[in-house]
């Protein structure tokens, strides 16, 4: 029996900056990523995972361990706001990681290597666009996945100032149109699109939490968070590690797992 309505939750991690000023490329400069990623958590029971996620939000806030830590008090507006696993402190990032290990979350990740998109704008003569760069990624998580379930309600982390509402819409509609082509079923169904943010949304919380393992993998070479969390892990796409001579890079499943010692070091 297919699930009625699939929720999916997007969101990004790294950035897409790549030169400063006189076309220097800035990657190796502090606070520079050097990849860009997005996610895809598909949550089973949103519901049920917004109820734990609060309930653990207050018993941490009252927890005297933790209550002279900068990050939990309400005028920093972090933990007490929103988990957020760049700024959580390590205690708590401990606790949301133990519980998200406990729900039905199915995640894909697509990565962008920049030292890639820095040669390739160097071979172009001109930067990529950003906008396109997301897009086609999300294009590309979704195109196996709306045809599962009755309708589809999909959760976007707002970028920037836009919403963007309709560029994402197409990209979906796109990611339809690619799949039906190519397999031959329809896979049309009713899908709603809604931009929020995280304060707001306990689904793009979680998938932050899970972004961030894979980032401090590639960026940090620490796998301790993503090994803890790799059964949840159904798809990464390294689209950048060309290693074997397929054009659409290197991606990772349940037939081939991510590991530290498979992957092709990030450059910075």
């Amino acid at each position: 029996m297919s699930e009625q309505t699939a929720h999916f939750f997007v969101d990004e991690a790294g950035d897409l900056t790549l030169f400063g000023r006189r076309g220097k490329s800035l990657l190796g400069t502090p606070g520079v990523s050097l990849c860009f990623m997005v996610g895809v958590a598909h949550v089973l029971d949103p519901d049920a995972l917004r109820a734990d996620l609060a309930v653990l939000q207050e018993d941490l806030l009252n927890d005297a361990y933790l209550k002279h830590v900068f990050s939990m008090r309400p005028e920093a507006e972090k933990t007490a706001k929103f988990f957020h696993a760049k700024d959580d402190c390590p205690e708590v990032r401990r606790e949301v990681y133990k519980l998200l290990a406990r729900h039905d979350i199915k995640v894909q990740v697509a990565i962008r290597r920049k030292c890639q998109l820095v040669e390739q704008s160097r071979t172009n003569s001109r930067p990529p666009n950003p906008n396109s760069i997301y897009d086609d990624m999300v294009k590309t998580l979704f195109k196996r996945c709306l045809h599962k379930a009755d309708q589809n309600v999909i959760t976007f982390a707002r970028r920037g100032k836009s919403a963007r509402e309709e560029a994402l819409r197409q990209a979906i509609r796109r990611a339809q149109d690619n799949f039906e082509r190519d397999v031959g079923i329809v896979a049309r169904r009713l899908t709603k699109v809604i931009p929020s943010v995280p304060s707001e949304s306990h689904g793009l919380q979680a998938v932050d939490y899970f972004l961030w393992a894979v980032q401090r993998l590639y960026e940090k070479g620490e796998d301790r968070y993503f090994n803890f969390l790799a059964s949840k892990f159904r798809l990464i796409m390294d689209f950048d590690d060309t290693r074997s001579g397929k054009p659409y890079g290197t991606w990772y499943s349940d037939g081939n797992p991510l590991t530290k010692e498979k992957m092709m070091p990030v450059e910075g």
